[in-house]
């Protein structure tokens, strides 16, 4: 029954958060005949649109380009100067509307999606509140993404630190930025802020990078160092200031202090179950669900994306919203719903093989597990190792490419279980990895996918001579 003041309004589902994950499960549900309604209350589109993927790589990619010029003879002597900071910040905005949502809204209603403005929060099963406005469904799809993670550093919040919104939509570039945390966007923001005239000091209280492979991280203190970083790993921070002038002192552990003019927190981001109402119906902020995303304990609620904590990356809430969309459509209209791995309506590969990719340079790609996360998961392992520079694909991409390329090998059932390269321009590698994955290719048939000469996919054929002649009957 409505409260008194409220309105009813009925659908099949109501998805809260507009984001790539909440587009994509309302989108696939409506394909299959659902009437939903998506709920966002900033813009439709969500965090990587705005404040992440697409303003953070138009950030870097012109540093990268200029790197990859000076790499080659006669490209090298071609380049004059550094970058136009006004430009990248230009060309970042463009790549963000101008933080407007126009073409997200439009696409919404040509999807047949009705678009609901406002904080949507549950109030109780099958039940969202916006503003005093009360909307029943079916199912309810939360897709309202992860926040950052902001570390108890005295002074920390007085000195109005910025986070990763911030960074990416700032307007000027700070003549000393610090910053603190040393996992993807702390590494990536050091060099797009070092490429951009920046000087950067980068604090990071273990390893680079350190969920990857050992050497992933070495390789990219490397290059920061050799950018003009000041990398510094291990020092712990005490406490924040900004003066009255605005300027930032960070006093470490041992008594030292970092200046700087801005200071970016990059410490990590958790699930965003706050104030989504999910005590109404007897949940508690950290969210279960099955490879359905339904959450556990209910037969109508679903957590989509970061949210339930399962892969934050935007890619595979994508992935984990098709799988949804497709359940809960199925379910609604009384059709059978297979739990099998690889079914449309599950999202297996976030056990074995999700993909991520680094942009700093040298860029990071990954997929799978890690040696150290396969021998903890009890499987028997074999691992193979390559320099990518010794591949002649390399050699021709850029003078003095430097890489490395791992395989995490099944040795029982002879397939590929965690791939890692490290190099200039190896994304690019990074699917046929995933593939070999996900479609457990055995080695023997791998020997027949013949990379084209010369190019960097070559390492993969170095890397199975290497397996074959190290432990291949």
């Amino acid at each position: 029954m409505s409260t008194p003041g409220t309105t009813d309004v009925g659908y099949d589902l109501l998805v809260i958060g507009g984001g790539p994950a909440g587009e994509n499960v309302a989108d696939y549900a409506v394909q299959r005949g659902l009437r939903v309604g998506l709920v966002e209350s900033e813009l439709v589109g969500g965090e990587c649109s705005y404040w992440a993927c697409m303003p953070s790589k138009a950030l870097l990619r012109s540093g990268h380009a200029l790197r990859a010029a000076r790499r080659l003879p006669g490209a090298r002597e071609a380049v004059t100067g550094e970058l136009d900071a006004a430009a990248v910040l230009a060309r970042r905005t463009a790549f963000t509307s101008g933080w407007k949502d126009d073409g997200q809204v439009a696409w919404v209603a040509s999807a047949g999606i009705d678009l609901i403005r406002g904080h949507g929060r549950l109030d109780g099963s099958g039940r969202v509140k916006v503003g005093e406005k009360v909307y029943s469904a079916r199912a309810v799809a939360l897709s309202t993404g992860s926040v950052p993670s902001i570390p108890p550093i005295p002074g920390l919040a007085e000195a109005k630190a910025w986070g990763t919104r911030e960074v990416t939509a700032a307007e000027q570039v700070p003549p000393r930025l610090i910053i603190v945390g040393g996992g993807v966007a702390g590494s990536e923001m050091a060099f797009a802020f070092s490429s951009l005239g920046s000087q950067v000091t980068l604090l990071s209280k273990g390893t680079l990078l350190e969920r990857e492979e050992p050497f992933v991280g070495e390789y990219v203190a490397t290059a920061l160092a050799a950018e003009g970083v000041d990398v510094r790993i291990g020092d712990a921070l005490a406490r924040v200031d900004r003066d009255a002038h605005g300027e930032v002192t960070v006093t470490l552990g041992d008594g030292r202090t970092v200046m700087g003019d801005e200071i970016l927190v990059a410490t990590g981001r958790r699930p965003a179950t706050a104030d989504v109402g999910l005590e109404s119906v007897g949940l508690g902020t950290d969210l279960t669900v099955d490879d359905t995303m339904l959450v556990d304990g209910t037969d109508w609620l679903y957590a989509v994306g970061d949210v339930n904590g399962r892969a934050l990356l935007t890619h595979q809430g994508k992935y984990q919203a098709r799988a949804a969309g497709e359940a809960i459509a199925a379910r609604l209209n009384s059709i059978p719903v297979s739990d099998q791995h690889w079914s449309r309506y599950v999202a297996t590969a976030d056990h074995v093989a999700v993909p991520r990719v680094v942009f700093t340079d040298p860029e990071v790609a990954a997929v799978g597990l890690t040696e150290a996360q396969a021998r903890a998961a009890g499987v028997r392992v074999r691992t193979v190792e390559y320099d990518v520079g010794q591949v002649a694909g390399a050699s021709l991409h850029a003078d003095g490419y430097s890489g490395h390329a791992k395989l995490v090998i099944d040795e029982e059932r002879r397939v590929i279980v965690g791939a890692t390269f490290v190099g200039q321009d190896v994304a690019d590698l990074l699917h046929s990895a995933t593939i070999a994955i996900v479609g457990e290719v055995p080695l023997e048939r791998l020997w027949h996918a013949v990379p084209a000469y010369p190019t960097i996919s070559e390492v993969w054929l170095r890397l199975l001579e290497t397996c074959r002649s190290q432990w291949w009957e």
